[in-house]
């Protein structure tokens, strides 16, 4: 690993340690057990199912983010983004994102900066609608948390500015092609070719962007996919005897998937249990049965992808060791067609 990613690495663990020190301290840890041995198992596993619908309907979206390139089986890309989920909770800097991106590459010979584009694009839209799943609730639930409030300072810019970009060079890809002419100029020509077929992909990339039909299912898509990754928290709180308001629980998706900007260790560890608490003991939940809910939950989200991910890497040939390999895969194969 290059030392630039080991300090993005070690930043990570340091980040996931202060929040979960933050998060803990001060707790009753027996409390803390207590609460987690009397959990309801039967909503537990309604949650695991909703989860897994939920990973269909990415999977959906991301079919409709790559129609401009290639129609793609659903039950496939199910299957990748299942093997991200697994990748991005067991290895640092989302190794995920390159498995798919890899395994798409390989199989149905889909070039690497259409694919990243696509994700990009899923990235931002995933990013706005959990600004609107904390924006949209606080006009009828009220939740006190300056840390919420600064997660959605820190990100409208980032997410509104990024949608409304992507949008603006997807109806305008003459814009990207000029800036391209002009890079070209000062490249040598062994990269000038490369340069311009990377454009031209993302370029390709963005074409669902500018078919209205596509666009609107993939909005539509991604927040149906949100509405029911909001509902595996509201199922769990179940578990718990929580009777609390389904808005809380799309607050609490907003904050913790709002909060993937920050570094952190694989899986989010302790910045998931930090957000999840956050908003609970804003609502009136014991600090407690606050931290004993983030951690189930995030077992629940966690532990099923990242099994089924890890077997369905297994069945294409991967074992755990060339997953830090196929990292370099998009750097080495981005002219790949």
């Amino acid at each position: 690993m290059r030392l630039r990613n080991q300090l993005l690495v070690l930043v990570g663990i340091a980040v996931s340690l202060v929040f979960l020190w933050v998060a803990f301290n001060g707790l009753n840890p027996g409390a803390v057990w207590g609460f987690i041995q009397h959990v309801q198992l039967g909503w537990l596993i309604v949650g695991v199912l909703v989860f897994f619908a939920s990973m269909v309907l990415i999977a959906w979206r991301w079919g409709f983010l790559l129609r401009g390139i290639r129609r793609l089986p659903i039950l496939y890309l199910s299957g990748l983004v299942s093997i991200a989920y697994m990748g991005n909770n067991v290895y640092p800097l989302r190794a995920g994102e390159f498995l798919r991106i890899f395994l798409l590459n390989r199989d149905y010979s889909v070039p690497v900066a259409r694919t990243t584009t696509t994700i990009f694009i899923e990235r931002i839209f995933d990013g706005f609608i959990m600004l609107l799943f904390i924006v949209v609730p606080l006009r009828y639930i009220r939740i006190d948390s300056p840390q919420i409030q600064q997660a959605v300072d820190l990100t409208t810019p980032l997410f509104g500015g990024g949608l409304l970009i992507f949008l603006i060079l997807a109806l305008n890809p003459r814009w990207i092609r000029a800036l391209t002419k002009l890079i070209l100029r000062i490249l040598p020509a062994k990269l000038s070719s490369l340069v311009y077929k990377l454009s031209e992909d993302v370029i390709s990339g963005m074409d669902s962007l500018r078919q209205p039909r596509w666009l609107a299912a993939a909005l539509f898509a991604s927040v149906a996919t949100w509405l029911c990754n909001a509902a595996v928290y509201w199922v769990v709180s179940f578990a718990f005897g929580l009777n609390l308001s389904f808005l809380v629980f799309l607050v609490v998706t907003g904050a913790v998937n709002l909060a993937g900007v920050l570094p952190a260790s694989p899986g989010q560890i302790g910045v998931f249990e930090f957000f999840v608490s956050t908003v609970l003991i804003a609502v009136g939940v014991g600090e407690e049965r606050a931290i004993a809910y983030a951690l189930v939950v995030h077992l629940v989200i966690w532990l099923p992808p990242t099994l089924l991910g890890f077997i369905l890497l297994v069945r294409r040939g991967f074992d755990l060791a060339s997953v830090g390999r196929l990292q370099s895969a998009p750097a080495t194969k981005a002219s790949g067609t």
